[in-house]
């Protein structure tokens, strides 16, 4: 049986239609259930369905054989998974945001205070400038950490923009573009190749025609 860890969410509609297009039954993700494990016997699959931020663990640990999880997670998580397709949707931002006025996000005499729910990110970028900042790890309202001076600036995931300006923030920097990944776990794709493969195919046609 073919595994796949689905998040919760946005992705899910998206990644629901997708699957449809590749001869997947998908009528159970469709029904209003709270059930955390739905089946397409016709076709020996099964859907897991967890927070986005667990995919990567779900497909790692090899409890999924593949995974859809945004670009973001996947950077934060940094498991060893092969990424095999860029699926296009939920594209955004991962920026830096604060006030202009106040060095525009650069270091001027303490470490610089970046609050943020993406640690490993925001970690990654400074190091890659060579700027040593100093981290606060929030989980929701990240915009109210420069408000309230918690932070300097945040880092954070940037869609349309209208959160950051409605709250007195711009943004400073983009670090990267993010959207829907296709992750497979790296023994399964040895062991279940027959079914992993031919499924990435369709699902690579897929996306061409959509």
């Amino acid at each position: 049986m073919l595994t796949i860890a689905l998040a919760k969410g946005r992705l899910a509609k998206y990644s629901i239609e997708l699957f449809e297009k590749c001869s997947i039954d998908t009528s159970e993700l469709r029904e209003d259930t709270r059930k955390l494990v739905v089946y397409d016997k016709k076709n020996d699959t099964r859907f897991v369905l967890v927070k986005p931020s667990d995919v990567p663990v779900y497909v790692y640990r090899g409890v999924a054989d593949i995974g859809i999880a945004g670009k973001d997670t996947l950077l934060e998580a940094g498991l060893p998974l092969y990424e095999m397709l860029d699926l296009g949707y939920a594209a955004c931002k991962i920026c830096v945001a604060g006030y202009e006025n106040k060095g525009n996000g650069k270091i001027t005499s303490n470490r610089l205070r970046v609050a943020t729910k993406y640690p490993r990110v925001a970690k990654m970028h400074y190091d890659s400038k060579g700027e040593d900042i100093e981290i606060i790890k929030l989980n929701g309202s990240i915009e109210l950490a420069p408000i309230l001076d918690l932070s300097d600036v945040i880092v954070d995931i940037v869609e349309s923009g209208n959160t950051i300006r409605e709250n007195g923030l711009s943004i400073l920097e983009d670090i990267c573009t993010v959207s829907a990944r296709l992750v497979v776990n790296q023994v399964s794709l040895k062991t279940k190749a027959d079914a992993i493969t031919p499924l990435i195919g369709r699902m690579k046609q897929a996306l061409e025609e959509m």
